[in-house]
This record gives structure tokens, sequence and C-alpha cells, in this order.
């Protein structure tokens, strides 16, 4: 357990055994997966609550997978949600279905929209029912605490005020602008992007579409998320044009957008200013290395995803039962070596290489040559050809639903949710380590 926290030179600190930084998808889903195993860990989070919108929310049939081996699937299938089977867009001469998730060897061949909130909220609560986990929210990351090369824990303001934490792992789950990332002096290599995106809402109505669909025009894409009684709308605009854009009229963007989708042209008057408007400067990186003695990085700290695919929460996701799977045995013995940690990247590696490469694809021959207002016709040769190719026709949906190395939970369940461990309170130790 979390020892006791005690006062050295006025600032408190306390032990533990595992420290995230960020609680996200990838830092909530580890705090329960290594709780669960009996490892005592301690989650930070710089806001003082998870509400903030216009976050990765579609979870996949890999994740949907991971949370009925949690034994939640109940649990989570009560929550308010949206699902799709198929990601379609229309084009100026057809509509073309991009990926079908019926077509997949799945359980769950599906995708469920879930506020990003309420899936927190979900996971934090049940990793919560483990007496060695704890949530600290309103707490900034300031910097790291050193021995030697070997990272030994975290500096950060709570809401009692500064204060440090001492950890056998301290694990940086805090996004694409990481400030644990940043205190290390790790960079990643960036891969470029075609375009940034507005986020905005829009009424929706009963006799509206339902689902997921991208809207592609010479020029313009828009990619419109069902939110029940409203759209969520991602509207791609040219790299680095965003702030040029602003200095305009409002009045642009709902031109584009009533000429884009016609059936919203009576509501486009909602977007009353740029305040309704908010921005996503689209990055698409990795870092070459993933972990230092005492550190690891995973999720968009380690590798910043595009937007293409809605593929991001999910592969952070997986990155945090991977690390589980290899981390929780040396956790629970007390000692985490750099080989362990380099496993991790190790398994984590091929799926987020061959995941960027299929983003930076989808940028480079279709979102970019649309933007740069180059047409694009789905009903062309080649692409029939390829369409009849049942694999071909697959493969976007097994990379966007399952993607290519998914992970499984292996780590045991030591400890109940009331507190009572197994094996006699005896240190558990991995029956399979992958």
């Amino acid at each position: 357990m979390t020892s006791a926290p005690t006062r050295d030179a006025g600032v408190q600190t306390e032990a533990v055994t595992c420290c995230i930084a960020g609680c996200g998808p990838a830092g909530a889903m580890l705090g329960l997966l290594l709780a669960r195993a009996g490892v005592d860990v301690l989650v930070l989070e710089k806001h003082d609550d998870f509400f903030r919108d216009f976050r990765g929310d579609t979870i996949h049939p890999s994740t949907i997978e991971v949370i009925e081996e949690l034994g939640l699937l109940d649990a989570f299938s009560a929550i308010p949600q949206q699902r799709i089977d198929r990601l379609e867009a229309v084009f100026d001469s057809a509509t073309a279905v991009l990926a079908d998730f019926r077509e997949l060897a799945v359980k769950h061949p599906y995708i469920a929209f879930v506020p990003q909130w309420d899936f927190l909220d979900f996971v934090t609560d049940e990793a919560k029912k483990y007496p060695g986990f704890r949530l600290l929210m309103g707490a900034e990351v300031l910097g790291v605490t050193r021995r030697g090369r070997r990272v030994t824990g975290l500096r950060y303001r709570g809401p009692d005020g500064p204060r440090e934490v001492a950890a056998t792992l301290t694990v940086a789950t805090d996004g694409r602008d990481s400030d644990v990332r940043r205190a290390v002096g790790l960079t990643p290599v960036g891969y470029g992007a075609p375009m940034d995106i507005l986020w905005f809402r829009i009424s929706r109505r009963s006799s509206d579409r339902k689902g997921l669909f991208g809207r592609i025009s010479s020029g313009r894409f828009v990619a419109m998320i069902d939110r029940g009684d409203y759209w969520q709308a991602a509207f791609a605009i040219p790299k680095g044009s965003d702030a040029e854009l602003r200095r305009q009229d409002v009045e642009i963007l709902r031109d584009s957008l009533a000429k884009l989708m016609p059936f919203l042209g009576d509501r486009v008057g909602e977007l009353r200013s740029w305040a309704d408007v908010k921005s996503l400067e689209v990055q698409v990186n990795r870092l070459r290395r993933w972990y230092l003695p005492g550190l690891l990085l995973i999720g968009d700290a380690a590798h910043a995803m595009s937007p293409v695919g809605g593929i991001g929460i999910n592969l952070a996701i997986q990155d945090a039962v991977a690390a589980a799977n290899l981390l929780a045995e040396p956790l629970g013995a007390g000692a985490v070596s750099e080989r362990d940690l380099r496993r991790v990247q190790w398994r984590r590696w091929l799926p987020t290489v061959v995941t960027q490469g299929f983003q930076r694809i989808v940028q480079a021959r279709l979102l970019g040559p649309v933007l740069q207002g180059r047409a694009v016709d789905p009903t062309s040769s080649p692409l029939r050809r390829l369409a009849r190719l049942g694999f071909v026709r697959r493969l976007p949906a097994r990379l966007v639903g399952v993607g290519v190395l998914p992970e499984h939970v292996r780590t045991p369940k030591a400890m109940e949710p009331a507190g009572q461990p197994t094996f006699d309170g005896r240190p558990w130790r991995a029956t399979e380590r992958s």
C-alpha cells in the first residue's frame, strides 16, 4: 500500500510502487490493471475533472474485448453510447464504404461512441474498488526526481501544495504534449500531416442520417459523428491555416459547411463565433526510445496519432494492457529493469509503426489531395478492382477495429475489489508473460 506522507525539507513526500502521470485512457487502464494485479498505484491528473469536449471517444472492438476480459462488459454496455458497424464516405459522385466491421471475425463487430469523460469515470470507478489504486485530481507535474540516470519519481503541485512521490516505476501517459517527456529531454520524431482539425457541434434532427460518415469534396472534408441529439463535426483545414482563418468572419466556415452539407444549411447559424469552434493541431510522431531507467512512456506521450480512423485511444489502451502484462510481475517483486521496459517498447513498436504508416498513406493519398482542391472519384476503375479483393476490402476494418497486434489481459486478478488478496496474501507470479 502507499506509505503515509512524510515531511522532507518543507515538501511532503510519499512512496508508491508505480506512479502514473496523466489519467487519460492509457493511464486509467494501466492503473486499473496494475491495482487489480496487486500493485499499489498513484495516478496524477492535472485537471480537476475529466469533462473536456472533443476528445477521442471511439471505443473499437479490440478495446471492447479487453473490457469483456475484465468482466466489465455489462457495466460498459450500460453507459449511454452510439454504435456503428461501418465507416462511410460521401463523395460528390458516390458513397463508398471505407471499413465494414461486420466482416471481422471478432466478438463485437462495431465501434462504440462513448464520451471520454464517461469512459474515464467508468474505468477509474472500477479501479477505485481495489485498495492499491489512488487517483489524485488537480495534480500538475512539475518535474522528475532522479538518482544518477534513474528516474525515481515525480514532483507535482497538488491541491495541498507542492509534493514529491518516489516510485519504483514512473509511467508517462500525459498526452502528446507530455510534461514528463519534456522534463527528461526526450523529443519525438515528427512525420508531418497535411491538415489540422476544427471541432464543433451542430444540432441533429431525427430525419438526418445516422451513424458516422465523412463528406469529401474538392478542397473540403468533414467527418460527422452522430451524438444522438447533435452532430460532432471534424472539419479539416490545410495545415497551419487556423490563425489566418480565424482572422476572418466565422461566416466563411458556415458557408463552406452549408455547401458541403446542404442538409445543415438552416443550422450553420448555430456557429455564432469562432468561440464555438475548437482547434486540433494534427501531429503524427513517435519517440525512438520510450523508456529511461525508472521511466516508461506510452500512449500519445510515446506516439501521437492522426485522427484518421479514431485509432489513438485504442492504441493507447493496447499499450497499457501490454505494459501491465509485462511489468506487473517485476513491479510486484519491487524492481523493474531497463530490459523489462525495453520489452514493452518492442511489443508495441510494430503496431505503432504500421498504424501510423496507414494513417500517413490516407493523409498523403486522400486528405492531402482533397485539401489541395483535387477531386477524388471512388468509382474509378482501379478503386473498383481493389474493392473486389476481399482481403483489401477488409484491411481498413482490421487496422482500425482490431489493429496489428491486439493485446489481451494476462495479468492475474490478485486482489478482489473488496480488498481481500488471493493466494493467501503472498506476492503473485504471472503464469504467462507475452
